[in-house]
């Protein structure tokens, strides 16, 4: 799916000069350089929007890895093949990986001056300031650890030589622009230019990128990442329920938020409700900042892909026909209508068995 446009689909087109321009989403206007071919402008705030669901995955995440953690932002809803929200995922995933890693640092803070930093850098900034977004934000990333000012001397040097050796390594390759190439070359550098400087250890491994077929301007065997061998392609999990409104949602968004880099969670019912239980969503973003009104709704088996692996929540009267067997049954009561602390309990259980699927599948 190689899409560009947010509105039509079409390829991006980005002129020498700034005009004035009409968002097509909220109708904002603003110069902008860049629109498609078909002349739509989206501005970043639609572009972003959903992105300060961050915050909650940063606060909710335990890897030291910070390649790991900005490949589960980009498996998230709000995140496009480029756009200025690798800005801030680049120093959010920095952070968190920095924090995990024993770096001290008041990390819910840390993430919330990222997030206002890295929106300050817009789309583009790679062609048109000679500064890559993704770059800029390991110097923002630095700052923040080490309290920087413009008037410090130590660290204000270190915050410059963090970008420029980021920027000097995207640099190397030549374009056209990749917001997730660029992501993962900057954050490699960090890595190393922290454990250099600062004696924190965050840990990374090897990798492959797994979105080339969405790019239409990959480099290919030219873009380290790429490699001989490709990624595996993820498997698809269904978590089913009659009426696809609490146990099969909470599961899918369990999955998206836990387990994106091993499986695609999807969830579905025989039959629909109007919207999403309004407890689970209440109790789903208290727990894990996760608003899954956002990206999800009760919908009917066939309107997800057919999955590699088939789930059932729990049958409490009929079990919902899929047309094939279930490869397995989680046997789960519906906590509708019941107290939170019940919603808890099936929601602690369901983050459990996806972690162990997780682990499954990982094999």
């Amino acid at each position: 799916m190689k899409e560009e446009c947010l509105i039509c689909k079409q390829p991006l087109e980005y002129l020498e000069e700034g005009i004035l321009m009409e968002c097509a989403i909220c109708h904002k206007k603003e110069n902008s350089k860049t629109r498609c071919v078909n002349g739509h402008y989206v501005c970043s705030e639609c572009h972003t929007k959903g992105m300060d669901s961050i915050i909650g995955l940063c606060l909710n995440e335990h890897s030291k890895n910070p390649i790991e953690i900005i490949n589960k932002m980009m498996s998230q809803p709000f995140c496009h093949m480029h756009g200025p929200e690798h800005h801030v995922m680049v120093g959010a995933a920095l952070l968190t990986a920095y924090h995990n890693a024993g770096g001290e640092l008041e990390l819910e803070k840390a993430l919330m001056e990222i997030y206002r930093r890295g929106k300050e850098v817009p789309g583009g900034a790679c062609g048109f300031w000679g500064a890559c977004g993704a770059g800029i934000s390991t110097g923002m990333y630095l700052s923040i650890v080490t309290k920087s000012t413009p008037l410090e001397t130590k660290t204000w040097g270190l915050c410059n030589q963090m970008t420029g050796k980021a920027l000097g390594k995207i640099g190397e390759l030549n374009g056209p622009r990749c917001c997730k190439r660029d992501s993962y070359l900057a954050i490699l550098e960090a890595v190393k230019f922290t454990e250099e400087h600062l004696g924190i250890s965050m840990e990374t491994k090897e990798f492959f990128c797994t979105r080339s077929d969405q790019n239409n301007q990959c480099l290919k065997h030219n873009c380290p990442f790429h490699g001989e061998k490709e990624m595996p392609k993820k498997k698809k999990v269904a978590f089913i329920c009659v009426h696809n409104s609490c146990r099969s949602q909470i599961a899918e968004a369990l999955g998206k938020h836990l387990a994106a880099d091993v499986f695609e969670s999807y969830s579905a019912g025989t039959e629909t409700k109007p919207k999403v239980n309004q407890d689970a969503v209440r109790i789903m973003k208290t727990l894990y900042g996760i608003d899954m009104e956002q990206t999800q709704y009760s919908k009917l088996i066939g309107e997800i892909p057919e999955p590699d692996f088939a789930i059932s929540m729990g049958c409490n009267v009929e079990c919902p026909f899929i047309g094939r067997p279930f490869d397995d049954n989680w046997g789960l009561e519906d906590p509708t209508g019941k107290p939170d602390s019940e919603f808890e309990k099936i929601i602690a259980e369901i983050e459990k068995r996806v972690l162990e699927l997780k682990e499954r599948l990982r094999g």
